[in-house]
């Protein structure tokens, strides 16, 4: 009998680790996507994920995390909580020159009626995001409002923080405006 109970206890607690492993992240194509983010004390919960592609070719996947999930991207842009955009380069034909021309781009695409204002803390932005980018590199932008600031961190490295309000929202705009770069990832990221 305890020959028995031993295998039988052992594959219980294997199906209860896979359980939890399964609750605590996704796999997109190899890329782990965490559930949930730590940022300041707080956590913030995976809201939804989707892939960005150029000319057929996965270029990233990304996520989004709230404090709390919602599905209206006009409330999300305008909230004045923690929240963070995650990115993981997956391809090694996205440089730092190719990303902060694409984060231009739909930085102009959200926000022309105030993009003049934004222009210098783009550059800010261009200047953190420099270094080389290599495949499976991830990025955190995480929005603090203690601060009105958004944090850039580049593989768990604090790259430095640009501040305001109204760039926080041009920032999360990009994908969640009423014109948005991809469509399909906006509805991804609201989990739609």
């Amino acid at each position: 009998m305890k020959k028995l109970l031993l295998p039988l206890f052992t594959l219980f607690l294997l199906i209860q680790s896979n359980i939890v492993t399964a609750q605590s992240q996704f796999d997109v194509n190899g890329v782990i996507i965490p559930r949930e983010i730590k940022f300041q004390n707080k956590t913030l919960q995976l809201n939804g994920f989707g892939t960005r592609s150029k000319m057929m070719i996965e270029v990233y996947v990304q996520a989004l995390y709230l404090t709390i999930l919602s599905q209206d991207a006009k409330d999300i842009i305008d909230s004045n909580t923690e929240m963070a955009i995650r990115i993981q380069i997956t391809s090694s034909m996205v440089s730092s020159a190719k990303l902060t021309r694409n984060l231009n781009k739909g930085f102009e695409q959200s926000s022309k009626d105030v993009l003049p204002t934004l222009v210098p803390r783009m550059e800010q932005l261009k200047g953190m995001l420099s270094d080389e980018i290599v495949e499976n590199d991830i990025f955190n932008l995480i929005y603090n409002p203690n601060d009105t600031s958004l944090w850039v961190y580049k593989n768990d490295k604090l790259k430095g923080k640009i501040a305001g309000f109204d760039f926080k929202k041009a920032f999360f705009g990009i994908w969640l405006s009423d014109n948005p770069v991809g469509e399909n990832l906006k509805k991804n990221l609201l989990g739609q």
